[in-house]
């Protein structure tokens, strides 16, 4: 490999629903915010000088309930970027718990795909403990370094389930934690280089695991697309030609929202999660349920996901949606809480912020426990002032960017306070707004992202 050529860089996400654009997010809790990054991670760095190529390696699925998008064995990003998939255990879609007894295959499956493509990777970038078990032996194979990056750890789910009540058995049975944290341990012990988002995710995250004194961390926060999520204020510029699909994005998504809203012209809080317990969507209505004062100040819209039918879906999800039903019932929400059932995440998202922005309203993130918080920076990046939980990623975007308030998700009074604040102290929104544009622009960028790999050939 010469230095013209460049580097060919291997990323490996195998679980979740995957593919170039319109990207399901939320139709289930393996498709959050994870499929996204590598998305658009695979598609900045075929982007970067020093780059020959780009490929994310991801899983094969053939099911009549999912698009045939993801039975395409490639798919282009872009000139030097684009999607591998392998076949992975069965044609149809199953959850990422069920993948680990087909990962040997899928790694086979993997190289083969991988020499009838000519592609040879220089360097090996595994996502989650699926994929770090595939990475580890994809860059043995190939005797090349290897990255990990975790995106969410075993131990630290395991301790907030148990602590919400969830029985330690249905647990294991359901999520199959000893098997995970046992590969996240090796992952931390054997690759060449361990990214996390924050520091604060490696002391509360990685440094939970026995092997954490063995590996070699770099913070390398996530960025963004500004084109995407651009301020809200461009919308109101003649200088900025917006594109039709927003603009049709946007109007769809107001008419969503206001078919729920009796006044749909007060401020919006806007929340915006996978339906999982951990995401503590019901402790955020059940604190707007119980202060009439915010009710009177602004609406709530939730998007939990995309949803068809609650009762074909998993335990899971239809456990949060239910409860969020009812909790909209039993606090007489209607008219001021909005559950829409469907969106398009690569278009509508942005608009929402923007949305909420324009309305003077605020996002916000009330997980229990948020290991970096994507949607913190698109928020920020749109001039949406947000309030977030103080346990994870979010306590160091919010010290980077200075755009909203750190809450205890757990301390109903504190939402409600830390809401309240921000939609009525004009100074604070103005301030957190014109902060969090600013801030993104300087902290959260692909440029880091593209300088670690040449490093590990050096």
């Amino acid at each position: 490999m010469s230095e013209i050529e460049g580097i060919r860089i291997l990323q490996v996400s195998i679980h979740g629903l995957i593919r170039g654009s319109d990207l399901e997010l939320g139709r289930n809790a393996d498709t959050g915010g994870q499929t996204s990054y590598v998305v658009d991670l695979t598609s900045e760095l075929g982007d970067c000088d020093g780059v020959a190529r780009c490929v994310l390696l991801t899983r094969l699925i053939r099911d009549p309930e999912f698009s045939d998008d993801y039975a395409r064995a490639s798919e282009k990003l872009g000139a030097h970027a684009g999607i591998l998939r392998a076949e992975c255990g069965p044609d149809g879609y199953i959850r990422k718990e069920e993948l680990y007894p087909h990962l040997d295959g899928f790694a086979r499956n993997a190289i083969l795909l991988l020499e009838a493509e000519g592609f040879r990777p220089d360097v090996v970038h595994g996502h989650y403990a699926d994929g770090a078990y595939v990475a580890e032996k994809l860059a043995g194979h190939y005797s090349v370094p290897w990255l990990y990056t975790g995106h969410s750890m075993g131990r630290n789910k395991r301790e907030v389930l148990l602590g919400s009540g969830v029985d330690p058995a249905e647990l294991e049975q359901r999520y199959n934690l000893t098997h995970r944290i046992g590969i996240e341990e090796n992952a931390l012990r054997s690759a060449d280089l361990v990214l996390a988002s924050t520091r604060y995710e490696i002391e509360t995250g990685y440094e939970g695991y026995d092997a954490s004194g063995e590996a070699n961390y770099r913070v390398v926060p996530p960025g963004i697309d500004l084109e995407r999520f651009h301020p809200y204020y461009y919308d109101s510029d003649p200088g900025f030609n917006r594109p039709q699909e927003q603009i049709q994005a946007a109007g769809r998504m107001r008419d969503e929202i206001s078919r729920f809203l009796t006044y749909p012209d007060k401020p919006l809080i806007l929340a915006i999660s996978r339906p999982d317990q951990r995401k503590n969507i019901d402790g955020l209505v059940t604190a707007y349920g119980r202060d009439r004062e915010l009710q009177a100040v602004a609406n709530l819209a939730v998007f939990a996901g995309v949803r068809r039918d609650i009762e074909t879906m998993d335990d899971n999800e239809r456990e949060v949606l239910t409860d969020l039903l009812l909790l909209m019932d039993r606090y007489d929400l209607y008219g001021l809480l909005a559950l829409p059932k469907k969106h398009e995440p690569e278009t509508d998202i942005p608009e929402l912020y923007r949305m909420a922005a324009h309305s003077r309203g605020v996002f916000i993130n009330p997980a229990l426990v948020e290991n970096f918080g994507i949607t913190i920076i698109e928020a920020a990046a749109c001039g949406l002032p947000v309030i977030a939980t103080d346990f994870g990623g979010p306590v160091d975007i919010i010290a980077n960017c200075d755009n909203g308030l750190l809450v205890d998700a757990k301390d109903e009074e504190a939402i409600r306070a830390a809401l309240l604040r921000m939609l009525t102290d004009r100074d604070l929104w103005q301030r957190s707004s014109e902060n969090g544009v600013a801030g993104v622009r300087k902290h959260y960028s692909w440029s880091n992202h593209c300088a670690i790999y040449p490093e590990l050939l050096h």
